[in-house]
């Protein structure tokens, strides 16, 4: 079962190929929406060796870094091995 935590902004990276996908007017709007209603979808990451790896919710965590917020609510998620 999943539990909601608050991550720091700071410590989670976004993969290369993740970050291409990023999309400007899609963070805008993202952004208005949580300074009316705050964040109400938690973002995902797994853990790294020095902090956490973005594995969904990418406009939401733009969105709170063009907001000024040094934390996120979020999933921590085990990878998955093949």
């Amino acid at each position: 079962m999943l539990v909601k935590e608050l991550f720091p902004v700071a410590q989670i990276r976004v993969p290369v190929k993740r970050a291409k996908t990023l999309d400007a007017a899609k963070v805008q709007q993202i952004a208005e929406s949580m300074l009316e209603e705050g964040q109400t979808t938690p973002i995902r990451e797994r853990k790294s060796k020095d902090g956490y790896v973005l594995i969904e919710g990418l406009h939401r965590l733009e969105a709170l870094k063009a907001l000024g917020e040094e934390m996120v609510e979020g999933y921590l998620v085990r990878a998955v091995l093949h």
